[in-house]
């Protein structure tokens, strides 16, 4: 079935491979792309990474703020650096977020790693289960620093929906893609619980 843009892609949780739903998005259809895609050394298997699996991004010409991991090289053109800190003391202390056709200016993002319920419960976020779930706050922070209300950021490797709820949260449009069936699901009851304030 051939998805039309974009009544079929605004405010939706995509199930479905990136790759494929891209094709059908125009160029210029949003204002940001917001993403946590498979790192090569991290669950690799499981999220399915493979070599090239940034290169359709280069289609956007947006901004884009995209992780990565500190443990190998980014294989886009960036403007700026940024690192989130997970203020943790052991494992993986920070992550480095990538900022594509934006500002020079490098950032420290300080926010609590999300990997319990424990951790979620200190934060006030609630821990989904998914294994690099990021933190709501950190998520909001990045959206409201780069976009308005209204505008529409796209999330191809969604998760557990942090992407999706957060722009709802800020009267953002969001466009969610997500491979696994599993994590579509939570990210849609995620959307449903979501009340606006």
């Amino acid at each position: 079935m051939e998805m039309k843009y974009p009544e079929d892609f605004i405010n939706k949780v995509i199930k479905g491979d990136c790759l494929e739903v891209m094709k059908g998005m125009p160029d210029k259809s949003v204002d940001l792309v917001l993403t946590d895609p498979p790192y090569p050394d991290y669950y690799k298997e499981e999220y399915k990474y493979f070599e090239g699996i940034l290169e359709p991004l280069k289609k956007f010409n947006c901004k884009q703020i995209i992780f990565w991991t500190a443990k190998e090289n980014f294989p886009l053109d960036y403007s700026a650096i940024h690192i989130w800190d997970k203020k943790c003391g052991v494992g993986s202390m920070y992550e480095r977020i990538y900022e594509r056709n934006g500002q020079k200016n490098f950032k420290v993002y300080r926010h609590y790693l999300i990997n319990s319920d424990v951790a979620a419960n200190y934060t006030g976020d609630t821990f989904w289960e998914h294994p690099s779930q990021k933190p709501i706050k950190l998520i909001k922070e990045l959206i409201l620093e780069h976009t308005k209300e209204g505008d529409t950021i796209f999330d191809p490797f969604l998760g557990s929906g942090t992407t999706a709820v957060a722009c709802k949260q800020l009267k953002r449009n969001y466009i969610g893609i997500e491979i696994s069936e599993k994590y579509c699901e939570i990210a849609r009851q995620r959307l449903r619980q979501e009340v606006l304030l």
